[in-house]
């Protein structure tokens, strides 16, 4: 029986111009219909000019030796950074280390060691990821690379070893919401403020599963190193990118750039330099490309945001937090986040505003505070510039340019009962040590003054200024999705061209599953995953019992599941996608997927839906009645492939219509994947 791929409602399919998300994706999108213009909702197949992975690089050698490949595709496409356990000298990560080098080594693929820093670092210093180009990786952190106007996105393992083997992969062009950050920042407010105010305002996933891009008046006026911290923590966020613009800004710190890397670099130099700058004049938003929604923050109104305890969708002011008198326990000031020469210097400030080095405020007693550049390159800059010293004569202790902490790795971590400050992306409940540590998210002259303070509080603090007025955040959003402008949609242009026998049509009963967040232990129980004997009977059988025991009765093979929103949060697991297809669900529908159950999803051959409208009318419909975590409807889907529709009945496929709208096209490539049962049965028929 074929299985199918995943889309999402859009009436996005019109005769207008692009946003730079989707005009980058026309770049470097391939097999596409002559004249066809990508737009949000579509499947793509692309080729990604650089494809990154780090610690992990060994585990996607396996998978694509698997796949039967021999040699990789592109060699130059491929790049492979040693930077998350860079602190573990066991003979098995070594090993491993050792491998990853040697596979490198072999395939003629650019190989960095552990200690020349964080791969997405990397990536930025060496010019790989460059603007106006589309470049993945296999972490979820990838986002950053849009800080300097590249298209960066994360992929999932099976993604990477089929780039590594065919030189491509898929992906669906989300929707894109613009964000405009309006008015300029106040004197020390950074760009970790905003995106920590922007997590914190905007915290009821506005921007889930969405591209960003962002905009305003004042851009200019932030610096590149805060739009890489803004655009890596949009993944905390919930988005798939985060894309600034390329303007004078950016090309002004890639002149300036040339002159450290020097006129031979293979990446930077002069002759693409100039060459992005004539790109950048028409390779822009179109006047009339649209969004799906606007959100608007008055950067003039910011202060100093802490994130937490241990949620990035929880923020208060620094001001606020320092009258709880909210002891610290330890302070980080290290990964891909706030590590960069400016971070560090931003610091150094607040250990020794003087600049003299006899006059050099101390961490607090009790206090750990740990510091660790971006990279080699940055930790070399930090010292010529006197930064490091600062740091070292406050008394912080040195890790190594890489990873660590943030994800649980190494010397520093979170013990019972304590709390933590730091400058890095994520503070989820026992990432950065204990479960039972309160972790906090701030910008690194916050996580500096608190270091120094032994408590959460502000740089005025300590250097004795007078904290600047604060009367609260002006924001907004607005969905601008009905001002799209009209025009032909996708059947006007003719319906969408199906592989020989390729089923034109999908339909089944909708079993509601009412819930939100439904995570992947829910669908898959975590102490399956590691036992690779499970059978599919077994994995049929086993299908959602976290969330209901009840599912197992209720639901039959070939039935539609639908529930609520964020379904498949959590873990990288794909048993979450092929349990279901064990059960014989083809399709899943929900209000939004998480991103790495969406990719396992398509990688697998699970076909899902994005149908918000559909989960609220039904939620309405059961408001009143007696709770049911899995519940028969009685509606059912069909979905006109061809027609790229959806339409819901109410009692049979026949009865009365309750809903009927677009959804994204599902194109001839998409098509090949899933009639090859998954990504890895595709890349093993282009082998």
């Amino acid at each position: 029986m074929l299985r199918f791929a995943r889309t999402f409602s859009s009436s996005r399919h019109v005769l207008r111009g692009q946003n730079m998300t989707e005009k980058i994706v026309q770049a470097y999108a391939v097999g596409l219909a002559e004249g066809k213009k990508v737009g949000s909702g579509d499947y793509v197949s692309i080729q990604p000019a650089h494809c990154m992975s780090h610690d992990n690089s060994w585990p996607v050698a396996l998978k694509f030796m698997g796949l039967g490949a021999s040699k990789i595709r592109n060699p130059r496409q491929i790049v492979n950074t040693l930077d998350h356990d860079v602190q573990n000298n066991t003979e098995k990560n070594l090993t491993k280390y050792k491998n990853i080098e040697n596979f490198a080594k072999k395939h003629g693929v650019d190989f960095y060691p552990a200690g020349r820093g964080i791969g997405h670092q990397i990536m930025i210093e060496e010019g790989y990821a460059f603007p106006l180009n589309l470049t993945v990786a296999s972490d979820s952190h990838s986002n950053t690379y849009g800080g300097i106007g590249c298209l960066g996105t994360p992929v999932v393992r099976t993604d990477a070893a089929a780039i590594w083997a065919t030189g491509q992969t898929w992906w669906q062009i989300p929707p894109v919401a613009q964000v405009e950050l309006k008015g300029e920042l106040p004197h020390g407010i950074s760009g970790k403020d905003i995106i920590v105010a922007l997590c914190g305002i905007f915290n009821n996933d506005q921007v889930l599963n969405h591209a960003i891009e962002f905009t305003g008046d004042s851009l200019e006026k932030i610096p590149v190193d805060y739009r890489l911290t803004i655009a890596n923590m949009t993944t905390e966020w919930g988005a798939l990118s985060g894309l600034f613009p390329v303007d004078k800004t950016l090309i002004n710190w890639y002149n300036n750039r040339l002159h450290k890397v020097g006129p031979n670099h293979p990446r930077i130099n002069q002759q693409r330099i100039d060459d992005l700058v004539e790109k950048s004049k028409s390779l822009k938003a179109d006047n009339d490309a649209t969004y799906a929604k606007k959100l608007v923050i008055d950067l003039n109104t910011l202060t100093h945001y802490v994130s937490g305890p241990n949620s990035v969708k929880v923020s208060a002011t620094v001001q606020d937090l320092s009258q709880q008198n909210i002891k610290v326990n330890k302070a980080y000031l290290v990964s891909c986040t706030n590590s960069r020469l400016s971070d560090l210097e931003a610091a150094a400030h607040v250990v020794c505003p003087t600049g003299d080095l006899n006059k050099v405020n101390k961490v607090a007693p009790g206090v750990e505070f740990f510091i660790a550049a971006a990279s080699s390159e940055v930790e070399r800059d930090a010292k010529a510039s006197g930064a490091w010293e600062k740091l070292l004569r406050a008394g912080c202790k040195t890790l190594p340019a890489g990873c660590g902490p943030c994800i649980g790795l190494g010397t520093g971590l979170l013990e019972p009962g304590e709390v933590g400050i730091s400058a890095t992306n994520r503070n989820f409940k026992g990432r950065m040590g204990s479960k039972d540590a309160l972790a906090y998210l701030a910008s690194p002259s916050v996580v500096t003054a608190s270091a120094l303070l032994g408590k959460i509080g502000s740089p005025a603090e300590v250097l004795r200024e007078q904290e600047p007025s604060f009367s609260g955040v002006k924001a907004s959003v607005e969905d601008t999705q009905s001002q799209a402008k009209e025009g032909a949609t996708a059947s006007d242009k003719g319906p969408v061209e199906m592989l020989e026998g390729f089923p034109s049509v999908i339909t089944g009963e909708l079993v509601l599953c009412d819930a939100d967040n439904i995570n992947t232990d829910g669908i898959y129980p975590g102490k399956y995953t590691y036992q690779d004997d499970v059978t599919r009977e077994k994995m049929a059988q086993v299908c959602m019992e976290n969330y209901d025991a009840e599912f197992q009765t209720k639901v039959n093979a070939g039935d539609i599941v639908i529930s609520g929103y964020n379904f498949g949060t959590g873990s990288s697991r794909e048993q979450a996608a092929t349990a279901l297809l064990a059960k014989g669900i083809d399709l899943v529908v929900s209000g939004s997927f998480g991103n790495i159950f969406s990719r396992n999803s398509i990688n697998n051959a699970l076909l899902t839906l994005e149908i918000p409208a559909l989960i609220e009318m039904l939620r309405a419909k059961y408001r009143d009645a007696p709770k049911e975590l899995t519940r028969r409807t009685g509606w059912f889907l069909k979905w006109d492939l061809p027609n790229s529709t959806v339409i819901a009945t109410e009692g049979s496929l026949d009865g009365p219509v309750v809903l009927e709208q677009k959804v994204g096209e599902l194109g001839k490539n998409l098509q090949e994947i899933i009639v090859k049962g998954g990504l890895e049965g595709w890349v093993k028929s282009q082998l």
